[in-house]
């Protein structure tokens, strides 16, 4: 793996923790901070295999547009479509006033921003949990 890749990994890692610990949260759990860090974990994962890989991609926040440059080399993450176009709408709007989400939309994101993680740390060969 690169340098580059490896940062886009951690960065992503970070994110993924942050999620976790939100949705965990006992005490005043932020659920918008638990969906947006999910939905940038997943973006991050995307674009450490799209670096990995040598593909160009654009300063974006769409899960689906960043999954799509992946698929001539990496077919088998089509079956992430699903997940990636639920999670794409916590990129922006979840951050600003007149959209809040709920515990169990909290839980789904964080789900489905693991699923991202697992499917590109097994592609691009990510030891450990």
């Amino acid at each position: 793996m690169t340098a580059a890749t490896a940062e886009w990994v951690e960065k992503a890692e970070g994110d993924f923790n942050t999620a976790l610990r939100e949705l965990r949260a006992r005490k005043d759990p932020n659920h918008d901070s638990a969906c947006f860090h999910a939905q940038q974990c997943a973006e991050k994962y995307l674009k450490a295999c799209l670096q990995e890989a040598t593909i160009h991609f654009p300063k974006t926040h769409d899960l689906i547009r960043l999954l799509d440059l992946l698929l001539p080399s990496l077919p088998s993450l089509g079956a992430l479509r699903p997940t990636v176009t639920g999670l794409n709408i916590y990129a922006v709007d979840i951050r600003y006033p007149g959209d809040f989400a709920d515990k169990a939309q909290a839980k789904q994101a964080v789900a489905d921003g693991s699923e991202v993680r697992r499917a590109i740390r097994l592609a691009l060969r990510v030891r450990g949990k």
